[in-house]
């Protein structure tokens, strides 16, 4: 697996990585812890370094999951988790944000006991938090990088006046936003802004929350538990609609010898040398699909194809519902 840098921060990690939230939040039921380390060490024996998960992913769960998988190869990652959310010291998600000074601080503790290390290679603001000042925000991260517990600060689905602002008090290592072939607004202000603070960008949801693999029709019916049931773009309706797009990747794919999976990711590594896509899985089959896409050569005439048979199709649908929709691009 080849490595890259996110931005002009120094942190080197694999070209892909990991999303380990699925393993336990947001997709159904968790998978068994034992099945989730198997999965995680399966995805490190195959040159990923970069793994990425959250507090509010069970909330805890996630986090306990990617700490016992990484501990005995710490020194070989990088791991990435995320404040920002309300949870109760019991482990409840309460609901809303909190971006408190104090809160961040509590969170790191509380994560670097559950990931059984002595320091978080990237810690990212979840969600701007418009109750706290982001200077703050920044400061607070910035004490904790001071103090060594944190190496890197990272924001998420932040828009370009947050970023700036952080950016001024601690510099931004990293931004984790959506982005994929099924959703491309980053590209008209974010991408532009990244590459002129030199930040760089973890696309998460790179293959359309599963859309993209071309595994969902708009026959699929999810699990009770699976977010993508309140997913406007989800919604029966607008997936038959938005199947154009992947009967056409399954073109490409086929005259490349792929998957639509593979080059999906492989159009995302071909847009920034500073992009590190982070597709996450429950199964060791789609791993190691997934990580054949970095090995998918795309040549100009390629890209200019794919932009062309895919760029004028509509998609239709919001990609989150109402409430979480107002919590993004702050």
């Amino acid at each position: 697996m080849k490595t890259r840098q996110l931005g002009s921060s120094g942190l080197e990690v694999s070209a892909l990585g990991f999303g380990c939230m699925g393993l336990s939040f947001g997709y159904g039921p968790p998978t068994d812890t034992r099945t989730g380390v198997d999965l995680i060490r399966a995805a490190v024996d195959r040159g990923v370094t970069f793994f990425d998960t959250a507090e509010v992913y069970g909330p805890w769960i996630n986090e306990e999951v990617v700490g016992e998988a990484l501990a005995p190869v710490r020194d070989r990652v990088q791991i990435a988790t995320k404040f920002g959310f309300n949870i109760s010291d019991d482990g409840q998600n309460l609901g809303g944000l909190n971006s408190r000074p104090e809160r961040i601080r509590q969170v790191a503790e509380a994560s670097l006991k559950r990931l059984r290390t002595d320091r978080i290679d990237l810690f990212y603001q979840h969600r701007v938090d418009p109750a706290v000042p982001m200077e703050d925000v920044a400061g607070a991260v910035r004490d904790l990088i001071t103090e060594g517990k944190v190496a890197h600060f990272g924001m998420s689905e932040a828009g370009a006046d947050a970023i700036r602002r952080a950016h001024a008090v601690q510099p931004v290592a990293a931004l984790q936003s959506e982005y994929s072939l099924f959703w491309r607004e980053p590209e008209e202000a974010i991408l532009p802004l990244l590459e002129d603070l030199g930040i760089g960008f973890v696309p998460f949801s790179p293959l359309g929350k599963g859309f993209l693999t071309g595994a969902i029709t708009a026959e699929t019916r999810f699990d009770a538990g699976d977010f993508r049931n309140s997913v406007p773009r989800f919604d029966e309706a607008n997936r038959q609609a938005n199947l154009a797009l992947v009967e056409q990747l399954k073109l490409i794919a086929a005259d490349k010898g792929a998957t639509p999976a593979q080059i999906a990711l492989a159009w995302l590594l071909d847009q920034k040398p500073w992009i590190v896509p982070i597709p996450g899985t429950t199964k060791l089959h789609r791993l190691e699909e997934n990580l054949g896409g970095a090995e998918v050569v795309l040549s100009p005439s390629d890209l200019a194809a794919i932009e062309a048979r895919l760029g004028e199709i509509d998609l239709i649908g919001e990609r989150y519902p109402p409430a979480a929709q107002a919590m993004i691009n702050r």
